[in-house]
């Protein structure tokens, strides 16, 4: 059975659950897997907040009780639909935690295989930009996941690109999290990154924070590839419970063209 960690944030785990159904080989109801899903946001704090000092309650405490709590309904494989919650100060605690309790559960780490999947799918590319939060940027988990499997990281030079992108993920009136969906300032500003990428010489951009695919739902934007941290996180759910289960990548119909 897939765990899911739901309330980080909550639009961003309800993506995942459906791009795990979408990338499921189903022909019925029936046909699909079981997948479980616990959306307690209000105990976990928020992830950036943490990591640049806004609060010293770190998320990975909740996060942990709310593994247990699927480990115990039922689930085999979890995974966590945020891009940040992985940064060091927060997975290192997790990780080692279930490893003390003698947790059976296989938690997915979403980083590592975002970089299985460009390797698998996008074996050329070299360079990559990110476009993320600020507490994902400053961690640079990507990069120090990334650079050992030969990728070279880049990410918005100016700051204040970098912050429209933050905005367009957290801002009270626009963001992502407060409307649940892409408005056209906070689409437009994200829009506007990725060119800024592209113009710096990435040859595919991550969407490195689990809100940024409700925004921009394409697999390509003027021929640059978007990477889709959830997507490669679901398909990677589905590989560990039942690889014969995973819809081919090749086939045009299930990536939406």
């Amino acid at each position: 059975m897939i765990g899911v960690i739901g309330g980080v944030g909550p639009y961003a785990g309800l993506d995942l659950l459906r791009k795990i159904l979408e990338q499921t080989e189903a022909q019925s109801d029936q046909d699909h897997l079981a997948v479980i899903s616990i959306s307690q946001p209000a105990s976990i704090t928020d992830r950036t907040a943490f990591l640049v000092g806004e609060t010293a309650l770190n998320p990975a405490r909740p996060i942990l009780e709310q593994l247990y709590q699927l480990e115990k309904l039922g689930a085999t494989v979890a995974g966590i639909p945020c891009n940040t919650a992985h940064a060091a100060p927060i997975m290192d605690v997790i990780e080692r935690e279930l490893a003390a309790s003698s947790s059976r559960l296989h938690l997915l780490n979403m980083i590592e295989e975002v970089g299985r999947f460009l390797l698998r799918h996008f074996p050329t590319v070299e360079t990559v930009g990110l476009l993320s939060t600020t507490g994902t940027s400053n961690s640079r988990v990507y990069p120090q996941t990334l650079e050992p499997l030969g990728l070279q990281v880049i990410e918005a030079r100016e700051q204040a690109v970098k912050e429209m992108v933050h905005r367009a993920i957290y801002d009270s009136l626009y963001g992502i999290k407060a409307r649940g969906y892409a408005t056209e300032k906070a689409r437009g500003d994200v829009l506007s990154a990725v060119n800024h990428l592209g113009e710096r010489g990435a040859e595919a951009v991550i969407l490195g924070c689990t809100e940024l695919p409700l925004a921009l739902p394409e697999r390509e934007i003027n021929g640059l590839p978007l990477i889709d941290s959830t997507l490669a996180l679901a398909r990677a759910l589905i590989r560990a419970v039942d690889p014969q289960k995973l819809r081919s990548w090749e086939d045009p119909v299930y990536r939406g063209e």
